[in-house]
């Protein structure tokens, strides 16, 4: 039975910090960017409510327009985040990921403690 190596042990921890660090960003991009259009956007969707039509919807946002781009891109990038993990649940790292990853861990090894995400990949505490 093969067990799992330092080095794949801190990959995959590499991996699940960056996951988190994407939900982290995305999380601040729904509190200020999202925030902000859903309160411009709030009358359109008081209006919405009331009477629900595609039309009133289409040129509720394209009267909009910085608004709809910043709820858009909140939408986007949670559903991509969506999209991502749970193939990464079902399928695991692609290999261009995993390249990319194992590229980051090497340069994390190599700068040490002074790296930011040190402290999360080092499974075995500082060295």
């Amino acid at each position: 039975m093969n067990t799992p190596t330092e080095f794949d042990r801190q990959l995959e921890r590499l991996s699940q910090v960056v996951m988190y660090a994407w939900w982290l960003v995305c999380s601040v991009l729904w509190l200020t960017v999202g925030s902000f259009s859903l309160w411009v956007l709030r009358f359109e969707i008081e209006r919405a409510l009331e009477y629900f039509t595609w039309t009133q919807i289409r040129y509720g946002l394209a009267y909009n327009p910085l608004p709809a781009a910043g709820l858009g891109l909140c939408v986007g990038l949670t559903i991509a985040l969506l999209v991502s993990h749970s193939r990464h649940i079902l399928l695991g790292l692609s290999a261009g990921e995993r390249q990319h990853l194992e590229k980051l861990l090497l340069k994390i090894r190599q700068q040490g403690s002074s790296h930011p995400f040190w402290r999360w990949v080092n499974l075995e505490g500082d060295r």
